[in-house]
């Protein structure tokens, strides 16, 4: 039977259906980094070629972040707890296969298929989550507990990695997924319940191909190039994807129901605020990886010490997305967006100091310093980006913000870490194509492996300064564009605030940073039908 979905919830309803939703967030971005610390173990497992390895790590961001926006549409109109039982199993079944993947070919595919099925999960996610919460204030709660797992997910993937290869084999860091989505296959139809918009519109299947394949195509030859050398495929290669791409763009312009609506960047507000979702993850993700590399195959660490010196900056950046949003009612968005771009560019440089002799001691300070920054990119980016436009098109910012987390991720190992391999094949000894490859080879001589080691690390250094470069030149633009005083998202000032848009979430704002709407800004209890 279906009915207009009740004001009311029932409260334990409510708060178990959430810890159901929780698992496979968590899982989603987890996934995203949980194999930084265990690439060195694939490497010798697998042995898999200087870019294989870095499409093992990033094909999953990709897949993610390029059908979020499409996977909404679909949850839309077929049914989001639908979609997320089908994005669950398909997810269990991609995690199963990678675990046993006798090769980098196959472990890449089944990577690519746990991020299609992760590009189901969240949008789905957070429509259930907002059928489950009716009252305005226990939704905003709600959102923000999503919020907080979704970043300690990114946050804990690591050490979680390095925890399991501390005891069992590399396909470990895969099979840890399948508990998760079998208690979840097991309570979600008994907690959650169906949703569904009215009256959605069609979806362009030319505009997620398009988007989807341009992406891999650019990315496939900025990878060639820079762990091959200069090619004319590398480079046509290259050059057709951002012809894709740019016709994906145009596209979008004649478009009734783009899949991204690129007019929203027309607003300096919104476009820092995307900007901020993007590169923070694509920095964390790119030194996270190379640092797992220093820490393992240069100073010789062990997987699980590896992971131990990485919780201090994940318990800063999970504490900073926690706190976040009491400090942001203190001192505004403004404030806070500037305060973590230049902290992301100050911790990123203190890892210049380390050496191939030593540097732990920089490595959890840096780790510390920049948690602080990607914490408050977690929590402000969403709400920042959805107050900077109007609310009618709240949903469509808020599903751009949620995007640019997920390509920022892929991006920092595509672009960032096929920098260091470039940078790595120019300056060492020229055995192998990466610091793994070249410490495994027999009768390899000590002073090949230095040299190895010092390259490694001087690309490290590279990567580094030119992030936080990046970060610090946003910070500056931030405040010099930031508005002190701005419209709040109904178009009247906010008094006494310093940040663009509106302050805080309102009771009826988006469910991407302000509960209440669905992902097109339309208020939920206008549009949501619960199908028992």
């Amino acid at each position: 039977m279906t009915q207009q979905r009740a004001h009311n919830a029932p409260g334990l309803r409510a708060w178990l259906g959430l810890a159901v939703i929780l698992g496979p967030v968590l899982l989603v971005s987890m996934d995203g980094s949980i194999l930084f610390l265990a690439m060195p173990r694939i490497s010798q497992a697998l042995s898999p070629t200087a870019d294989q390895a870095l499409w093992i790590l990033d094909i999953y961001g990709f897949a993610v972040g390029s059908l979020l926006v499409a996977f909404g549409s679909i949850g839309d109109r077929y049914g989001r707890l639908k979609l997320l039982m089908i994005g669950a199993t398909v997810f269990g079944l991609g995690s199963a296969g990678a675990a046993f993947a006798p090769t980098p070919e196959l472990l890449i595919a089944c990577r690519a298929l746990m991020g299609v099925a992760g590009a189901t999960l969240l949008p789905s996610a957070l429509a259930v989550l907002s059928e489950l919460f009716p009252d305005p204030r226990r939704r905003a709660q709600a959102i923000g507990i999503f919020a907080a797992a979704f970043a300690a997910g990114f946050a804990i993937g690591p050490i979680v990695g390095g925890t399991l290869l501390g005891q069992f084999w590399w396909g470990s860091v895969f099979l840890v997924n399948l508990p998760v989505i079998v208690a979840f296959l097991v309570f979600a139809p008994v907690l959650l319940g169906e949703v569904r918009e009215t009256g959605t519109g069609r979806i362009d299947l030319l505009s997620v191909v398009t988007s989807a394949g341009g992406l891999l195509l650019t990315i496939y030859g900025i990878k060639h190039l820079a762990a091959d050398g200069v090619s004319a495929l590398a480079i046509a290669t290259m050059l057709l994807g951002i012809a894709v791409l740019t016709f994906f763009a145009l596209r979008q312009k004649h478009l009734e129901q783009p899949l991204i609506d690129f007019s929203l960047f027309r607003d300096r507000v919104f476009t820092i605020a995307i900007i901020t979702g993007l590169l923070p993850l694509a920095a964390w993700s790119a030194t996270a990886f190379l640092s797992g590399i220093y820490l393992q195959s240069v100073l010789d660490l062990s997987v699980l010490r590896a992971a131990l010196l990485a919780l201090p900056g994940a318990a800063v950046l999970t504490i900073a997305c926690i706190v976040t949003p009491a400090v942001v009612e203190r001192i505004g968005k403004r404030a806070a967006l500037i305060v973590c771009h230049f902290s992301i560019a100050g911790g990123l440089l203190l890892l210049l100091p380390t050496t191939i002799t030593g540097g732990i001691g920089w490595y959890v300070a840096s780790t510390a310093l920049a948690g602080v920054g990607y914490g408050i990119s977690f929590s402000v980016v969403a709400d920042t980006a959805v107050g900077a436009v109007p609310a009618e098109r709240a949903g469509s910012a808020g599903a751009i913000a949620e995007t640019s987390n997920e390509i920022g991720n892929a991006l920092g190992i595509a672009i960032l870490g096929s920098l260091a391999a470039l940078l790595f094949r120019l300056q060492g000894p020229d055995l192998a194509p990466t610091l793994d490859e070249t410490l495994q080879l027999p009768a390899l001589a000590a002073a090949a492996a230095q040299d190895a080691k010092s390259a490694f690390v001087t690309a490290l250094h590279v990567v580094v300064v030119v992030a936080g470069l990046l970060h610090a030149v946003l910070g500056a633009v931030a405040l010099r564009w930031l508005p002190r005083s701005a419209p709040d998202a109904a178009g009247s000032e906010a008094p006494g605030s310093d940040a663009p848009g509106s302050d805080g979430p309102g009771p009826d704002g988006p469910a991407s940073g302000k509960p209440g709407s669905d992902t097109r800004g339309q208020p939920a209890d206008d549009r949501v039908t619960n199908t028992a």
